[in-house]
């Protein structure tokens, strides 16, 4: 599909009002038959934490979550985030307090995500990859009261915290360890970082060892309904221009954009299980990990890191039926030497994501070979709006969304919409006219933490201008480009390394690409392509003679 190539395009949209109106139209007609056209809520609109409560009730027996053989029910999920958030509320915490997690994927994250939302307090999610001056900027920019740290990251925290000085915000630490979730006979195989040994804090740390305090806590639990559109969550952004920036988000938000995305992007059933090993930590997992599963009340298989054959196992051992992956991992997974030892068929619907390697017909043919599933590409989205804001789910007949690539990110959620501006006057643009990507949902973040100027600049009317590319074609399709920065000016026209990544891997040779612009005196830019072929198709040196 050439949005370029049809005749009678649109003429300059005269007025918002009209353009929306239009746009709304072309979505409905090409909206995929039988998909919702509204959010579906399956327990209403309660706050995220709320529904835990509810699925311990309904199914306390339910598996929450699988992590390598150490089982959580749901019942024991509520039972240990109500700890936990007794425990923080002991300490003084409470609402709009800020609590920093820096933990990687493990059980504990749940029970301390969860008992931050039920306390009212806000979640603040830091990488557990941070170098000292990211983890810095994080307790500077969000002052949380209370860290809850991995043990292995103690030496970290303690060099960061003697940075800060008298600046620290910290009152309380609390720390916990692989060591104390690491099953005794495992059922899939174990990474190194979860058989590592319990490091024990220095008596300068003052850390509180979490699971124990948690069990000797007799502080109640907190029984009041948390207010669903208070801030619940700083998401920082990834600092591609400049430093990350906290985006506020409420439970809201988590519960809206999972009865958006869900009700046409995640066929769920009542044997669904649902597999995640993307960081929890990041937004992506937030809503893969931590949202979904309990939005619908269905299992998760957690893991600690990506690993093509712990993969293979535990869909096979756990009768994984939803997955979310790169690209890569996929081709990973097909290309593996031991992909014929394990049966995936109980796969239903896996999304995908293209980065350095993109969804192609190829992949998506050996795909469903492997497993007769088909994969599609998951959506498109940003932290500043809990991401999921397109969909691409029942796009696939013909593969046609595959055939409308580069950059086909398919239609807006229920609620969502979108409009395509002139970076420079904020005027709207004709349909296939490449300019600003701009989104109004009401997943949007309510402001940047302390940052009213950069709130001011981002959020306008209504709109978020997310300083990205794209373009809506004639059929009401979205095409993403890339970002702004990324775009290259050749001969003076605008060239978008994406596309070329794209089309590269459509060559049977190449492994991957990224291309990037080098100035020319004469066309302004020229797009270099670093390309890495196939082992198979690297010709094997010869001797000199």
């Amino acid at each position: 599909m050439d949005p370029t190539a049809k005749p009678g395009a649109p003429a300059a949209p005269r007025n918002e009002a009209e353009y929306l109106d239009d746009l709304r139209r072309r979505w409905q007609a090409a909206w995929p038959p039988g998909a919702p056209r509204e959010p579906q809520y399956p327990l209403g609109r309660l706050p995220l934490s709320e529904m835990l409560r509810h699925w311990a009730r309904i199914r306390p027996q339910q598996t929450a979550v699988h992590f390598y053989g150490h089982v959580t029910s749901y019942a024991e999920l509520d039972a240990h985030s109500d700890r936990c958030a007794a425990l923080l509320g002991s300490h003084g915490i409470g609402p709009g307090d800020r609590v920093a997690v820096l933990l990687p994927n493990c059980p504990q994250f749940h029970a301390v995500f969860f008992g931050i939302l039920k306390l009212g307090a806000i979640y603040v999610p830091v990488s557990p990859l941070s170098q000292r001056a990211e983890l810095l900027h994080a307790l500077r920019d969000s002052t949380p009261c209370a860290l809850v740290a991995l043990d292995q990251l103690l030496p970290l925290v303690a060099d960061a915290r003697e940075e800060l000085g008298a600046a620290d915000p910290l009152r309380k630490l609390f720390v916990t360890s692989y060591a104390d979730v690491a099953p005794a006979s495992p059922t899939l195989p174990l990474p190194p970082m979860v058989q590592a040994p319990r490091l024990v804090p220095e008596p300068q740390d003052r850390a509180i060892d979490l699971l124990p305090a948690m069990a000797a806590c007799n502080a109640p639990a907190p029984q009041s309904v948390p207010d669903i559109d208070a801030p619940a969550a700083l998401n920082y952004t990834g600092g591609t221009t400049g430093l990350p920036k906290g985006c506020i988000h409420t439970q809201g938000d988590m519960v809206d954009m999972a009865a958006a995305f869900g009700a046409v992007a995640l066929p769920i059933a009542d044997d669904s299980v649902m597999l995640g090993f993307f960081p929890e930590f990041w937004i992506a997992g937030e809503n893969l990990c931590l949202i979904f599963p309990v939005f619908f009340g269905i299992p998760l298989v957690l893991l600690a890191r990506w690993d093509a054959q712990t993969f293979l196992a535990a869909v096979q051992h756990y009768k994984v039926t939803n997955a979310s992956m790169l690209v890569d991992s996929a081709v990973e997974v097909m290309e593996h030497p031991r992909v014929g030892d394990y049966d995936l068929h109980s796969l239903r619907h896996v999304g995908v994501s293209s980065f350095v390697k993109k969804l192609n017909l190829d992949y998506r043919s050996r795909w469903h070979a492997l497993t007769g599933s088909t994969i599609a590409e998951t959506a498109w989205g940003m932290t500043e709006t809990q991401t999921c804001n397109t969909f691409t789910y029942g796009m696939q007949d013909d593969d046609m969304d595959l055939r409308a690539q580069p950059v086909f990110v398919g239609l807006p959620v229920p609620g969502t919409e979108f409009k395509v501006c002139d970076f420079a006057t904020g005027e709207l643009l004709p349909l296939g006219t490449e300019g600003e990507l701009c989104v109004r949902t009401p997943t949007l973040l309510k402001g940047y933490w302390n940052k009213p100027e950069a709130t001011h600049e981002s959020l306008r009317d209504g709109w978020f201008h997310t300083g990205d590319i794209g373009l809506i074609d004639t059929d009401g399709y979205l095409h993403y480009l890339g970002r702004r920065k990324e775009m290259l000016k050749v001969n003076g026209m605008s060239v978008f390394p994406a596309e070329i990544e794209t089309m590269l891997g459509q060559h049977p040779a190449i492994l991957g690409s990224a291309v990037v612009g080098r100035a020319d005196e004469d066309r302004g830019q020229v797009p270099v392509a670093f390309v890495m072929l196939k082992p198979e198709a690297v010709a094997p040196s010869t001797k000199p003679r």
